[in-house]
């Protein structure tokens, strides 16, 4: 058994699992497109999303708008603008988790210390501008139809089960796909007004094994952890350890699946970038589906 993927790339890899997907693969994945349909997979973001307790909301502020004019602003040849500023959590809505947002015994994905990640600096090592563009076969794995129903809260998602739903798809995984998750999690949320993030339907760790063994790039789903809430007995975020600190695979969180699951597709092009903020934990992002 593989315990990790440490110095597969060299000592000094800040990449991880997404060193999986080379040219062959982003030839593969834009040799995948048919209609030239294109789905956004992103949660909208305002004030409303919802964020655990322990994070600040949204925040949107109108640097200048149409009020400023109607006060008296200054209009130069009849120009007119509008600019605003936005305070928000990098791990809001749908949004990725880099390689050093989680770790443990004080050792990061490769090696790298902790302590290379400061209040004042950030990450010096594996921060989310070291990400670079996904461009890769995007793999649904859809649970919900496999089960005939949404996932109830708690509920695990194992190794069979990942591979039964691949099995319905008829597909298998493949070495730099992005493989994602539909729990019916997200969907279950809608018009919900206090959203508990304590209990969710979610892979457990011999299905995350499993993924990271079939040498996939990334790992996505609908709710907000990936893995099952509460976690086993004796374990703290136990999936995030193995994917992102063990194998240097990133997570996707939040993900909208709607417009995939109604365009009945399970294979794709799938396109994802970071906002490459310098040090950072994470990052929301828009990632697409291109059918």
């Amino acid at each position: 058994m593989i315990e990790n993927t440490w110095k597969r790339w060299g000592e000094d890899d800040e990449r991880g699992a997404l060193n999986f997907i080379g040219p062959d693969q982003v030839r593969r994945a834009t040799g995948l497109v048919q209609t030239g349909e294109v789905l956004r997979l992103a949660q909208l973001l305002s004030s409303k999303t919802p964020v655990p307790a322990h994070r600040c909301g949204l925040q949107h502020f109108m640097g200048r708008d149409g009020g400023d004019y109607a006060a008296g602003a200054g209009r130069p040849e009849g120009f007119q603008f509008a600019e605003d500023s936005v305070i928000m959590p990098l791990h809001i809505g749908t949004h990725v988790d880099a390689l050093c947002h989680a770790w443990y015994d004080d050792t990061l994905y490769n090696g790298f210390s902790g302590d290379t990640i400061r209040s004042t600096t950030g990450a010096s090592r594996l921060g989310v501008e070291k990400m670079p563009p996904i461009v890769t076969r995007g793999v649904l794995l859809d649970l919900v139809r496999l089960k005939g129903r949404v996932l109830v809260p708690g509920e695990v998602i194992s190794r069979a089960d990942l591979e039964a739903a691949a099995a319905m798809a008829d597909l298998k995984i493949e070495r730099g796909d992005a493989v994602l998750l539909r729990t019916g999690w997200l969907e279950s949320q809608k018009g919900v007004k206090n959203v508990s993030f304590d209990v969710e339907p979610g892979i457990d760790v011999e299905a995350a094994r499993w993924l990271a063994e079939c040498e996939v790039a990334v790992v996505g789903a609908d709710n907000f952890a990936v893995e099952v809430l509460p976690f086993a007995k004796g374990t703290v975020f136990p999936v995030h350890q193995l994917l992102i600190r063990d194998f240097g695979v990133p997570l996707l969180e939040g993900l909208m699946l709607d417009p995939l699951v109604a365009s009945g597709r399970y294979t794709f092009l799938f396109v994802a970038s970071a906002l490459p903020i310098v040090g950072a934990t994470g990052s929301p992002l828009a990632p697409v589906a291109v059918l």
